[in-house]
């Protein structure tokens, strides 16, 4: 599909400010015996400004302190569940208008694999120009900007890392402990030493980022299998074959990231996982009342 240049300037500019990110974030600061350097309480916001980089300070530092708080009240995997659910309300009010876009995408699946497919081997300017028109009438039709889309990329990118590094970085966590565990040991080294908790720590947080990964799919498979029914045909297939490939790469990677990174980020990435399900289900709950509203197409 031929890209609008608007478009091309949104996909460049999401590439600059993940590259940006990246590089100003990603690193977490380890001191002269490559110890992670903590956040405690008393740290103040000036310190880190002065001593690491701006992302530290206006990202990592208040998640870090907000755990440092939540943690002694509500026990360690409470305080990083506090912190987690309230970040992700706040992305969530920034970002529902593209989120619905995003999750409605998964709806129109099924519909555009029809487009592709209709004009697959075809590469003359005349068709490609076709292929293109029509599929800009899908997405007008369900009032959907693929576009608008990269917004949530944009900030959930950078938050993601902050909060990787925040779990990592509160004194708080560092200090405590779940279930008897040491948060700090890595469920591959646990596991090694005997103690299967770690193992189980592990499997739940699998088990939780493969149910975030495919619950869209299944709710796009269901609306298809509830369109097909009422007209009496066959249900079309709603996952095309990079989409699926890209949630099988991306979660064996975070399958070997959590072999190798503290129990704590375990904890953190479950419970990520179990916040993005809810939202998919509000979400889906939304787009179904706006369906009903006539606000979008049905």
């Amino acid at each position: 599909m031929k890209l609008s240049n608007r478009t091309k300037k949104l996909i460049l500019l999401s590439l600059v400010v993940v590259t940006a990110f990246t590089l100003s974030g990603c690193s977490v600061p380890t001191d002269a015996n490559n110890q992670i350097v903590q956040i405690y309480p008393e740290t103040t916001f000036s310190e880190i400004m002065s001593s690491e980089n701006w992302f530290s300070a206006i990202f990592v530092w208040p998640l870090s302190q907000l755990i440092n708080w939540a943690t002694p009240k509500l026990g360690v995997a409470g305080g990083i569940a506090v912190v987690t659910i309230l970040v992700n309300a706040v992305l969530a009010a920034v970002t529902l208008k593209s989120t619905i876009a995003t999750q409605q995408m998964q709806l129109l699946q099924p519909e555009l694999n029809k487009i592709t497919k209709k004009y697959e081997g075809k590469t003359d300017d005349a068709s490609r120009m076709k292929q293109a028109n029509e599929m800009q009438a899908l997405y007008k039709k369900y009032n959907v900007n693929p576009g608008g889309m990269l917004l949530t990329t944009f900030i959930q990118f950078p938050v993601i890392i902050a909060m990787y590094q925040a779990v990592q970085r509160s004194s708080a966590v560092k200090s405590a402990s779940f279930l008897g565990l040491s948060l700090e040991t890595t469920p591959w080294n646990g596991m090694k030493e005997g103690q299967w908790l770690y193992l189980a720590i592990f499997i739940f947080m699998g088990v939780c980022q493969v149910m975030s990964m495919q619950l869209p799919q299944i709710l796009a498979k269901k609306k298809a299998e509830k369109e097909a029914a009422l007209h009496h045909r066959k249900p079309e297939d709603t996952a095309n074959k990079q989409s699926k490939m890209m949630m099988m790469y991306m979660t064996a990677m975070i399958l070997i990231f959590g072999l190798m990174w503290p129990t704590a980020m375990s904890i953190y990435w479950s419970i990520y996982s179990l916040v993005n399900i809810a939202k998919t289900l509000i979400v889906q709950k939304i787009i179904d009342d706006k369906k009903q509203k006539g606000e979008i197409a049905a």
